[in-house]
């Protein structure tokens, strides 16, 4: 089985329903620190840093491995965190995208405080 970071983002047509509950649960059983809303639509972490440097450093490489995915989430930046945000839009909940970014963007972070 290949893992989430393993995989690549696929375009979504609209109409394409959202995952359900349990698909959701299980794909962020894969994903460590990740939390989702209680409208099971958004998929969300709080990445925190030592400074302002390695944050933005952070928001770089996320940007890039956003825009290689062709999947992009909604960030929060501050001093020392960058608050994380996905969702599908064209499909107006969570998708497998999701979780494979969330996956991805768990590997960019190692010695985060």
């Amino acid at each position: 089985m290949t893992t989430l970071h393993e995989q690549q983002c696929q375009p979504l047509d609209k109409g394409t329903p959202a995952l359900d509950s349990g698909a959701v649960s299980n794909l962020l059983s894969q994903v460590d620190d990740w939390n989702v809303d209680d409208a099971g639509r958004v998929l969300t972490r709080c990445f925190r840093f030592k400074n302002y440097y390695e944050t933005i450093a952070f928001v770089n490489a996320s940007a890039w491995v956003s825009h290689q995915q062709d999947h992009h989430p909604d960030l929060e930046v501050c001093y020392n965190r960058c608050t994380v945000h996905f969702t599908t839009h064209s499909i107006g909940g969570l998708s497998q995208n999701d979780f494979i970014c969330a996956a991805r963007f768990n590997l960019l972070v190692r010695d985060s405080v």
